[in-house]
């Protein structure tokens, strides 16, 4: 079992910045990946980031690229999310999660956070 608790979240305005941090109880393979996730009302879960815990590998959808940053801190079992440029679309509640092979499917993620609340204003 694995436990993911993550803060960071807040309310910004369009332009602004705001970094996210997950912390996991452990780690159990070296093959675990974290991600990133969102969900805005009325919207499915979105994949937002990934990153593995060995090599440092990781994705990104389009339309973070550029602006978004998924690091992680293997010393700590925290992976962190900064969010420069933050548009109001980015609006959402932000989940981390793990999952034991390389993904950026929802339902390769075995564990997930409770999620922190992004609200970006224009």
């Amino acid at each position: 079992q694995v436990q993911l608790v993550e803060s960071g979240g807040g309310l910004v305005q369009a332009g602004g910045s705001l970094r996210l941090s997950c912390a996991a109880s452990r780690r159990t393979n070296s093959n675990y990946a974290m991600g990133w996730f969102r969900q805005a009302p009325g919207k499915a879960r979105e994949f937002v980031a990934a990153i593995s815990w060995s090599a440092g590998r990781t994705s990104y959808v389009d339309s973070v690229k550029g602006r978004f940053t998924i690091s992680k801190d293997n010393a700590k079992n925290t992976v962190y999310l900064q969010m420069n440029s933050l548009k109001p679309e980015d609006t959402a509640v932000y989940y981390c999660a793990a999952t034991r092979f390389w993904s950026t499917t929802t339902a390769a993620y075995d564990y997930w956070g409770q999620g922190t609340q992004v609200t970006v204003s224009s």
